[in-house]
C-alpha cells in the first residue's frame, strides 16, 4: 500500500530526475558529503509487505547504491574521518559514511559482506536495553499485536477506545493509531508497561521480535572487532529524549557510554538520537549529547552535509536509504541536494 505522502515524495523525486533539475543542481547545492542511514539489510524479510518495510532494504540495493556513489566520485569513510572532513570544509572531495540504527543481525550477516566488497565503513548505533531485553522493539511488537487481533481496546483518560483490526486495510490504520497512541498519548516512561499489557492480552511475546532480528552481545562484540565497524550509542532504551525529564534524558545519553564500554571494552564516540525527528530531539537534547562528550551525533532529518555543519556536529542530518524508495535514481536525486530544501521548509543547512 502506498500512502499519499509516499506518492507525493516519489512524484517529486521523479520530476527532479526527469526534468534534468537534479543533475544540473548538484554542482551548486550538492554539499560536501552525506551520511547514509540504514536499519535492516536483508534479501529475505519475514514480512515483505510489513507496515515497517521502510526499515528494510535488500543487500543488492545497498551494493548498487555504494557502487553508483563510488563511480560518481564519493569516498566512503568512517564516522571519525567524516567528522574531520566536515571540520575541513569538505576538502579532499565528496565523501559518504554509512550508519545503521538498532544493531539488526542482518547488518552482520548480509550487509557486512557488501561493505567488505567496497571497503565501506559503517557505524552501528546500539541501544543496550534492546539487546538485553529491558526495552522492546515496540514497532515490531505493535505489528504483531495488530496481526493477532480483530479489535483492540486502548485506555484513554476519558474512557476506552476500541480499534477495529478485522481487515488488512483496517490493520494498517490500527498500526498507525497505535503508533500515535504509544508515542504521543502514553508517557514515555509508561510505554513499555502499556505495550506489554496489550501484548499479553493479545497472546504476543514482546521478546520475539528483538530475539529474531537483533544481534546478541556476543555478535555485537564480534562485529565490533571488524576493521570497518564502529559502534555508536543510541541511548540505553531507545528512548524519545524530548519526552523525558532532564534527569532521565541525561541518564539515557550519558550512562549508555559506560554500559557499552562494559560490554565492548570501549566507550562510544558517536551518538544517534532515537527517532531523530523534531518531536524527539531539539536544542535541549543536543546540549545533553554535547555535554556527555560525544564527537558527533546524527538525527533523522533529511539533508546533505555542508561546510557549515562544522558548527553543528551534534545535529547532523542523514539520507535515509529507505525500503520504500529502493531506486538508485532516487538516491542520486537526494544526493543532488534538490530534496533538502523541499523536506526542510527551504533550509539547505539542516540541523534541528
Amino acid at each position: 500500500m502506498i500512502d499519499g505522502g509516499e506518492a507525493i515524495r516519489k512524484l517529486a523525486l521523479n520530476v527532479a530526475r526527469y526534468s534534468g533539475l537534479a543533475p544540473l543542481a548538484k554542482p551548486f547545492i550538492g554539499g560536501i558529503g552525506a551520511i547514509l542511514m540504514l536499519h535492516r539489510v536483508t534479501a529475505t524479510p519475514a514480512k515483505p509487505d510489513s507496515v515497517n518495510r521502510h526499515l528494510n532494504i535488500a543487500p543488492g540495493f545497498l551494493d548498487a547504491v555504494i557502487a553508483d556513489m563510488k563511480a560518481s566520485g564519493y569516498a566512503f569513510v568512517s564516522m571519525d574521518e567524516a567528522v574531520e572532513r566536515i571540520k575541513a570544509g569538505g576538502k579532499g572531495g565528496e565523501f559518504a559514511t554509512i550508519t545503521a540504527d538498532d544493531a539488526y543481525r542482518d547488518n552482520m550477516t548480509e550487509a557486512l559482506p557488501v561493505l567488505e566488497k567496497h571497503g565501506a565503513p559503517i557505524t552501528i548505533y546500539v541501544a543496550p536495553g534492546l539487546i538485553s531485553g529491558t526495552a522492546d522493539l515496540w514497532w515490531d511488537v505493535v505489528e504483531e499485536i495488530v496481526d493477532a487481533c480483530d479489535s483492540l481496546t486502548l485506555a484513554k483518560p476519558n474512557g476506552s477506545l476500541t480499534i477495529d483490526c478485522s481487515t488488512t486495510a483496517k490493520k494498517v490504520q490500527a498500526n498507525i493509531r497505535l503508533h500515535v497512541y504509544l508515542t504521543s498519548e502514553v508517557r514515555e516512561e509508561d510505554l513499555q508497561t502499556v505495550l506489554r499489557d496489550l501484548a499479553r492480552a493479545s497472546g504476543v511475546d514482546t521478546n520475539g521480535p528483538r530475539l529474531r532480528t537483533l544481534m546478541s552481545w556476543d555478535e555485537i562484540r564480534s562485529i565490533a572487532a571488524h576493521p570497518l565497524v564502529t559502534i555508536g550509542a543510541h541511548t540505553i532504551n531507545h528512548s524519545n529524549l524530548k519526552r523525558l525529564s532532564e534527569v532521565d534524558a541525561r541518564h539515557e545519553v550519558g550512562a549508555v557510554r559506560g554500559l557499552l564500554q562494559a560490554e565492548l571494552g570501549q566507550e562510544p564516540r558517536h551518538f544517534a538520537y532515537p527517532y531523530g525527528y523534531a518531536s524527539a530531539v531539539g536544542c535541549r537534547e543536543v546540549g545533553f549529547v554535547r555535554d556527555a562528550g560525544y564527537t558527533s551525533a546524527v538525527t533523522t532529518r533529511h539533508g546533505l552535509l555542508r561546510a557549515e555543519h562544522a558548527g553543528f556536529l551534534h545535529a547532523l542530518p542523514r539520507i535515509s536509504v529507505n525500503g520504500r524508495y529502493q531506486s538508485v535514481a532516487h538516491i542520486r536525486t537526494m544526493l543532488s541536494g534538490v530534496t533538502t530544501p523541499l523536506a526542510n521548509a527551504g533550509k539547505m543547512v539542516v540541523t534541528i
